[in-house]
């Protein structure tokens, strides 16, 4: 599927299957509620009305099904006609898979996207990741012919017919530049300026580690939102070494400094109405002469001391100096943090739930709600500080970097730890999103994080689509209102 450009239009055009083949998705009783008018030109001359009508009958998804329409050109496919109250309704998980599995070969190929309006964001992300942009393989490149992939949305229920191509954007790689210059701190300057947690978990690599800052500061803005991505760029262990079977895969440890600059990216051409830093952390953890040793004692930027006991447990102490920043140096009303973190995040909350801790129930709530509107599922973890920050108690120093019980909710401590550098009793709202099984499918990147974030903060967007999908806000409220309220007022929560 790599190699494919992806298209959103408004109509797809009509075209005879054997020259486009055609995928025809939804859910099962929307499926039904498609007018044969609409599909008719696709379709025809190698499918009738009757063929359509008598496919459909045939479907029976459990949780899906499919079935051809003519040879391997035209596939209708049903997707869950139910699903639970912790996935999202548009079932967007099952929609990559029924692309990558029933869609028809061919240079110029078709999707009939059919679903509801609130449905549309998290639906057109799903399409998208079931073309990958990567590949590094040596038949890639010999290939000349370009395939293409025409997508056209139609919609069921209220608002129905043909989705106009303004409100949808594809979430692509991020390669333009904004026009925004970052703030780097790199080297030997973060030592002297007191990232001792980035600097520590860097200091041994080919590449020097850094800390680099996108701001968007608009007229009018009435808060700041920091976004704290942790970039491993690739993670050995250190010193506490990773074995042959799980250091495989660590490229993938950069996930939450990927996801936060798609997503300042993506947010800033929307337009963004108030303060947006993305603050990216990036190091490699390496094993080398100048390596950070177990025992070490580091002090970060918050000011307190780390005594190291596990240098494979980096990414909170590269994170903790960039939450720090976010609030000392960036005055941050909320800062949300997304990381690759921890294991043992798969085994809370599974391989398509994102685990959530915050400081903020509200915020919970809204990224749980976020997350069922745009497909980047989210469940929440424990936020307990007064029972679980004691894992990390040290002799020697404010607190140790790993948890004494690995079997006390080992992701909530990775999280509390991050926090504590900011302090427990900080008035704003802090977000912490353990992205480390979603981030991947397979050896693939799924891209997790993008959808999530342009979601959560869609209140704050002049985008009416992501305002839409947005649990937070005030988007119900008449300019009118909103003028006669203090500017403070117009708060994501």
């Amino acid at each position: 599927m790599a190699n494919v450009q992806l298209e959103f239009q408004a109509s797809a055009g009509e075209a005879d299957p054997q020259s486009r083949p055609l995928l025809v998705l939804g859910q099962l009783h929307n499926l039904h509620r498609l007018p044969w008018a609409q599909l008719r030109g696709k379709l025809q001359p190698r499918v009738t009305e009757e063929i359509w009508q008598s496919a459909l009958s045939t479907l029976n998804p459990n949780p899906t099904d499919s079935c051809p329409l003519y040879l391997n050109y035209a596939t209708v496919a049903a997707l869950p006609s139910r699903v639970s109250r912790h996935n999202s309704p548009s079932a967007a998980q099952f929609i990559t898979r029924l692309v990558r599995n029933c869609l028809p070969g061919g240079v110029n190929r078709c999707i009939v996207m059919v679903c509801e309006r609130s449905e549309v964001f998290a639906s057109a992300c799903a399409l998208a990741r079931a073309f990958p942009l990567f590949t590094h393989r040596s038949s890639a490149s010999r290939r000349t012919e370009k395939k293409t992939v025409t997508v056209e949305f139609f919609l069921v229920g209220q608002n129905n017919g043909p989705i106009e191509v303004a409100t949808l954007k594809e979430i692509k790689k991020v390669g333009k530049d904004l026009g925004i210059t970052p703030t780097i701190i790199r080297d030997e300057e973060l030592k002297e300026r007191g990232f001792g947690g980035i600097y520590g978990v860097g200091k041994a690599a080919l590449h020097p580690p850094a800390l680099a800052v996108l701001s968007h500061t608009p007229d009018g803005a009435t808060q700041t939102i920091a976004w704290v991505g942790k970039g491993i760029v690739y993670d050995t262990g250190g010193l506490s070494i990773k074995g042959k079977t799980t250091m495989p895969g660590m490229k993938r440890d950069c996930g939450g400094a990927a996801a936060i600059l798609g997503a300042f990216k993506a947010t800033v051409k929307q337009g963004f109405k108030d303060n947006l830093h993305a603050v990216f952390c990036l190091a490699e953890n390496a094993v080398g002469p100048r390596a950070t040793r177990p025992d070490d004692i580091h002090v970060l930027y918050s000011g307190k001391t780390v005594e190291i006991n596990n240098t494979d447990a980096e990414g909170r102490l590269i994170l903790a100096d960039g939450v720090a920043y976010a609030c000392k140096d960036l005055g941050a009303d909320i800062i949300l943090d997304m990381a690759t973190l921890t294991g043992a995040q798969g085994v809370a909350t599974g391989k398509y739930h994102a685990a959530v801790l915050t400081n903020n129930e509200e915020w919970e709530k809204a990224c749980v709600k976020a997350g069922r509107n745009c497909g980047d599922l989210v469940h929440p973890l424990v936020y307990c500080p007064e029972l679980h920050f004691s894992e990390f108690t040290s002799a020697v120093a404010d607190m140790k970097n790993s948890v004494a019980d690995r079997d006390n909710t080992p992701s909530s401590c990775a999280g509390l730890f991050i926090a504590s550098h900011i302090g427990f009793d900080w008035p704003g709202v802090w977000v912490h999103i353990d992205i480390a099984a979603p981030v991947h499918a397979g050896e693939r990147a799924t891209g997790y994080g993008v959808a999530l974030l342009l979601s959560l903060f869609g209140g704050a967007s002049e985008d009416p689509l992501l305002n839409m999908v947005s649990p937070l806000g005030c988007n119900g409220d008449s300019p009118t209102e909103d003028m006669e309220r203090d500017s403070k007022r117009r708060r994501l929560v």
